[in-house]
């Protein structure tokens, strides 16, 4: 199979970005900015592009300009091992102008959507009482940041 690399189109803060989820997320680096040249458009010196890895899956990062914004059609899911893992990475990307959604949702302050998702919830929505399953799943409804506490007291009726 050929290498797939996740591109995110910026308008102007594509090594910003990737200088910011890399600070994120553990095991993660920047491995090579580009820049424009002379033939351009963008003026010769400018940052085109920024190639980064987080936890060593490739991404690029690209200042293609303001014609095109994200929105949420495209997500990546962060599953969380635990609250402290769900706390970290939603308050990371939540800094500094991100901002909470629902059910797990979140846009940081790139305008970027991401769901952080804790393992727990994935388990709780497979369990085989289905009354179970219906209460985390009910819970989560209601939640922005998924809580795993809450999700199990309402699977168990609580």
């Amino acid at each position: 199979m050929p290498d797939i690399v996740p591109c995110l189109w910026f308008d102007t803060q594509a090594e910003e970005a990737a200088n910011f989820y890399v600070s994120v997320f553990p095991r993660s680096k920047v491995t090579n900015v580009d820049y424009y040249g002379e033939a351009g458009p963008r003026p010769a010196g400018t940052v085109i592009t920024a190639s980064f890895e987080l936890d060593g899956k490739p991404f690029l990062a690209l200042n293609g300009g303001p014609e095109f914004t994200f929105d949420e059609a495209v997500s990546m899911q962060v599953f969380c091992a635990d609250h402290s893992e769900v706390d970290h990475y939603w308050d990371a990307l939540t800094a500094d102008g991100g901002k909470e959604s629902q059910c797990g949702w979140l846009k940081d302050r790139f305008g970027f959507s991401w769901q952080i998702v804790p393992t727990r919830l994935m388990e709780l929505l497979k369990d085989p009482d289905p009354g179970r399953a219906q209460r985390a799943m009910a819970a989560m409804l209601t939640m922005r940041k998924i809580v795993i506490a809450d999700l199990e007291a309402a699977a168990d009726g609580s």
